[in-house]
């Protein structure tokens, strides 16, 4: 696959990856199982996911992409519904004007999605957390989540903006988020811990321990830091919570919630 955001300074992830790369360093880290999440605005890679998927019992789902603003919306999920390792969908709303978000062919593809029993990833930057809220008040039944925290300027170390959006966004029992891509908005080569835990603890306050899912971004963490540095952030951080929260956060969570 192609992705025209991998540019130059992303040389460690310029190649292809595959299962057989990814389940060691899962086994080393003591995970069973993942879901694969879309990268390209293709049903050609959806396919290819679930092929990937229909072959690696330990890939438990997919989240595809399908185009939501096509006129033959309710048909493409209807067969794309008779495939059960298909359990949501995403498109790359960081890549879009905000506006995107609520054009109203986008806004009717999301309308169809529960009745379908399809989640959906958001995938955004701070900007466009407004337009995500405007979004997710008018599907209180649709099951949302949040990708990457919708993306922080950790770098910065800003909470302005970002802060207020994420908690109204989390006033919203049908939204979760995910504790992932954490360590490509830091610094990728002068990053600590320390410099997360401000958001984390916005996270927990936000969201709690039911509406929190672990997630690595693998392989696209590698240009900040390998799956093990990456895991062992938010392992630190949550080591505090209860075995049951822990096991919450890092599993069950998602297991619920993408139906797995």
């Amino acid at each position: 696959m192609t992705h025209g955001w991998i540019d130059e300074s992303m040389q460690v992830i310029r190649k292809d990856f595959l299962p057989a790369d990814l389940k060691p360093l899962l086994e080393q880290a003591g995970i069973d199982t993942c879901v694969a999440v879309q990268a390209d605005q293709t049903e050609a890679e959806t396919s290819f996911l679930l092929e990937l998927a229909q072959q690696n019992t330990w890939i438990k789902g997919v989240v595809g992409w399908t185009d939501l603003r096509s006129s033959q919306v309710e048909a493409n999920l209807l067969k794309h519904q008779s495939n059960k390792l298909l359990k949501g969908f995403r498109h790359v709303l960081q890549g879009e004007d905000p506006a995107f978000i609520l054009q109203p062919d986008f806004v009717r593809g999301i309308s169809h999605l529960a009745s379908f029993g399809f989640t959906y990833d958001i995938l955004i930057f701070p900007k466009h957390l407004e337009a995500a809220l405007t979004l997710v008040k008018q599907f209180p039944n649709q099951p949302f989540v949040i990708d990457h925290l919708a993306k922080p300027f950790i770098k910065d170390g800003l909470l302005e903006g970002w802060e207020q959006g994420i908690r109204k966004l989390a006033e919203h029992p049908n939204v979760s988020c995910k504790v992932s891509g954490m360590v490509t908005e830091a610094d990728w080569n002068n990053w600590n811990v320390n410099h997360f835990t401000p958001y984390l603890d916005i996270l927990v306050e936000a969201f709690g321990t039911k509406r929190l899912m672990y997630g690595s971004d693998w392989p696209v963490c590698q240009v900040a830091a390998s799956y093990a540095q990456q895991l062992s952030i938010p392992k630190n951080y949550f080591k505090q919570f209860s075995l049951t929260e822990q096991a919450a956060i890092f599993g069950n969570n998602a297991t619920r919630f993408y139906q797995l």
